[in-house]
């Protein structure tokens, strides 16, 4: 049984942000509408937690890919449907086998394993498993490695699984013929020889040792992210799933959602330059008009947008996964400086050539420690008025979102001793001299994400 080390810090880290996006479209329905929620009464524009975490995590794993950050070099994770054919190309690349073969045996290795795969009648989906696995970025490797090493057993498995599977095809097929066919049509004895052809057609089961090269290979191991934001494999059982540490809120504006439809036109260059090299008005006008035409949604707001880390849960996964006490409690650390990174810096990365919505630094992030996660979005269930304030109003959202959230803040410390440790960072001029204005916030101003964490 493993010892348990973790932080002195409190067990919760509680992330708030906010920030101003103009004319962007991070994310959208499957009409490509924007997404929105009713609160308090009206409607905000929202950017769902599953397109940040993407982004985040994403962003967490390019780093340290790229020796960037405090998890430089540590191993991260792929979720993809294309594990048969990673295995595939390492066993062509790295051990010289055939490509065909390669593809047809990782693919019978990962499914005698548990996993499915798409119909093999449409190549696009054959050799894609259905649900989307999250596995360190090295697996593909490791099982073409073992399968390799293995692969006088495995080749003569493997021909007697794609045989069985032939044939159990075949049964199914005529099964399905004969079902279709007229009752009178049938002989007495075909249910019979149906059950018969289908038990000799049983899958043979995949040898004990590859089976648990490939299980351990899958396994999250030493994956940072996956240790940060979780995993579930329904297929195999006995493949560790992983209760992720952080959580993540939609986002949503703090006030009623602004959209534009915005109307374009899309010139057609060659048409340009017949029209421009026109000899008269008549050859003009038949390369008149836009090439393309149509429209895009367009949202405008300030949002309000929270995370929380567990410190504890992370340092269990990371042991779990196999890391000694020590070993977990140094990655914790460095995991949680890039987190909290990530929770800064990465946005959902749709249109952003068109629109350079990537390009965003947030109003304010607010951190601090707590032994339970808190959740400040009641503090814009009414939403914010921009209308000047000799008009009733509270002015832009933007400076009246600190505000109520500060305030929000401040009072929900007086009366949680809990909460400690409080940090703000603003990248916004005005936003810096408001806070100095502002009555005792609990929050210290830091200057660099870094100092955002205890």
């Amino acid at each position: 049984m493993t010892s348990n080390v973790f932080s002195t810090n409190s067990q919760f880290l509680s992330l708030h942000l906010l920030e101003t996006l103009v004319a962007v479209l991070p994310v959208r329905d499957e009409n490509g509408a924007p997404k929105s929620i009713v609160y308090g009464g009206t409607e905000r524009h929202m950017i769902t937690s599953q397109a940040r975490r993407r982004a985040e995590r994403v962003h967490t794993r390019n780093r340290a890919n790229a020796g960037l950050g405090a998890l430089a070099g540590c191993r991260t994770g792929v979720r993809t449907r294309e594990w048969a054919l990673i295995t595939a190309r390492a066993l062509a690349s790295d051990h010289g086998w055939d490509m065909d073969e390669a593809i047809r045996t990782a693919r019978a290795v990962l499914e005698a394993t548990g996993l499915k795969f798409g119909d093999p009648a449409k190549k696009t989906v054959a050799n894609l498993t259905k649900v989307l696995l999250f596995a360190p970025s090295d697996a593909g490797t490791r099982v073409a490695a073992h399968v390799d090493e293995q692969a006088e057993t495995i080749r003569v498995w493997t021909a007697e699984y794609v045989a069985a599977q032939a044939k159990a095809a075949t049964v199914k097929g005529k099964k399905g013929a004969r079902k279709s066919a007229a009752p009178e049509e049938q002989s007495a004895g075909e249910g019979e020889g149906s059950e018969s052809a289908a038990a000799d057609a049983k899958l043979p089961a995949l040898p004990g040792a590859t089976r648990a090269a490939v299980l351990t290979a899958l396994a999250p191991r030493d994956a940072v992210d996956i240790a940060l934001y979780g995993r579930f494999l329904a297929e195999i059982a006995d493949s560790p799933n992983v209760d992720g540490a952080v959580q993540s809120s939609h986002a949503f504006t703090v006030h009623e959602a602004e959209q534009v439809d915005d109307f374009y036109a899309a010139a057609d260059d060659a048409k340009l330059d017949r029209k421009s090299n026109a000899l008269d008005f008549l050859d003009a006008a038949d390369d008149a008009g836009a090439g393309m035409t149509g429209y895009q949604s367009l949202i405008t707001g300030t949002f309000y947008r929270h995370a929380v880390l567990d410190r504890v849960k992370l340092r269990r996964n990371l042991q779990a996964a196999g890391m000694s006490a020590q070993e977990a409690e140094e990655a914790s650390v460095a995991a949680e400086t890039e987190f909290v990174t990530a929770f800064v810096d990465a946005f959902p990365e749709a249109k952003k050539n068109s629109t350079a919505s990537t390009g965003s630094l947030p109003a304010l992030v607010l951190a601090f420690e707590g032994e339970r996660p808190y959740n400040y979005a009641a503090a814009f269930q009414a939403p914010i008025d921009e209308n000047p304030v000799d008009k009733d109003g509270e002015g832009p959202a933007g400076p009246a979102a600190v505000k109520r959230l500060m305030k929000h803040h401040a009072f929900v410390s007086q009366r949680r001793p809990d909460i400690k440790a409080s940090h703000v960072l603003t990248y916004d001029p005005q936003i810096d001299e408001l806070l100095s204005t502002l009555e005792d916030t609990g929050a210290r101003v830091v200057t660099s994400a870094e100092e955002l964490t205890a």
